[in-house]
């Protein structure tokens, strides 16, 4: 799972979106969890090519931090929040993912979210799973 703004809003964050292609391509399931009121179709079938699943405060009536709304996410992509990373800007949303069960990532710069990520998913682990 992974936040809109202040991550993918990012400069070098083409570099992000190659990520989540991949990782798609090798089986994982992702999610962008964004506390936007919502979004047109056409940015949901862009954003399509990246996520399994579109979650947007506004739309399912709370918003982050509060752990119910990665307990949402984490439903939509069929996973436990335990088998869940999220990866936000804000230290207080991941607060939030970690309190509903998830590994959190506090996003300063893409090289380092991209090396925690890589922790996290080699890809010899992303095409056993």
């Amino acid at each position: 799972m992974i936040d809109y703004a202040g991550v993918l809003t990012e400069p070098d964050a083409n570099l992000l979106y190659t990520y989540l292609e991949a990782a798609r391509d090798r089986g994982l399931r992702t999610a962008l969890l964004s506390n936007a009121p919502g979004a047109s179709s056409q940015v949901k079938n862009t954003m399509s090519r990246y996520f399994d699943a579109l979650v947007f405060s506004g739309e399912v009536g709370v918003a982050k931090p509060d752990r119910e709304v990665y307990l949402i996410t984490a439903a939509m992509l069929g996973l436990p929040a335990g088998r869940c990373v999220f990866v936000d800007d804000s230290a207080a949303n991941v607060r939030g993912a970690v309190d509903a069960g998830m590994v959190g990532i506090h996003h300063d710069t893409v090289a380092g979210t991209l090396a925690e990520l890589a922790v996290l998913f080699p890809p010899e682990r992303a095409r056993r799973e």
